[in-house]
């Protein structure tokens, strides 16, 4: 990574962005070595321009940064941090430096897609998802549509609320058999994004 720092006598812009609900959560400038600095503890490091130091976000407030990747721009001077989080990122206590929430409800299918990939490799003990995919394709196929079923009902003759239910249940295990299938849930994205365009 070759990076110019001249452009702004020293300092580049780093935008700060959470890996999981992509929000911008806030901006700082680094020099060399507040990116050293973050590279080597894995937590965010600026240089302070008030405080004319290297400042850590989250060292008094305890709201870390934690790096999951760093990337340049096309012109080599600016950088993109993705992070996880720990608490408001904002000193008023707000999610982000733009008073924007910090969630994105939707991406929580993404999380349960990684955490049913992780329990189809490690096959842990106890766990329900375990359980399924030991016993087949023909009891995942045959969950998945007992779900749809009970969906079905709770949509004609439920209330809105066994309705919400049972249509987690039916996602949750169509991700599951999916899964056994060797796809994600991207997968499933990705035929309907083709399927709008035309």
């Amino acid at each position: 990574m070759q990076l110019n720092f001249d452009k702004m006598g020293g300092l580049i812009p780093a935008v700060i962005q959470d890996e999981q609900t992509e929000k911008v959560l806030m901006l700082g400038f680094m020099n060399p070595e507040a990116l050293e600095k973050t590279r080597a503890t894995g937590q965010v490091t600026f240089f302070s321009r008030t405080k004319n130091r290297l400042w850590t976000k989250g060292e008094e407030s305890g709201n870390f940064l934690q790096v999951v990747s760093i990337t340049e721009d096309c012109d080599q001077d600016t950088l993109l941090i993705k992070v996880h989080p720990v608490g408001p990122v904002c000193h008023t206590g707000a999610d982000t430096c733009f008073n924007e929430k910090n969630q994105e409800d939707i991406l929580f299918l993404k999380c349960l897609q990684d955490l049913i990939d992780e329990r189809r490799r490690e096959m842990p003990e106890n766990s329900y998802t375990t359980s399924l995919f030991r016993k087949g394709i023909d009891r995942i196929a045959q969950k998945v549509g007992e779900e749809a079923v009970e969906t079905l009902i709770e949509a004609i003759n439920g209330n809105d609320e066994r309705l919400l239910y049972e249509s987690a249940d039916l996602l949750y295990h169509l991700i599951v058999l999916l899964t056994y299938k060797g796809y994600r849930l991207e997968d499933v994205a990705n035929e309907l994004k083709k399927r709008h365009k035309k």
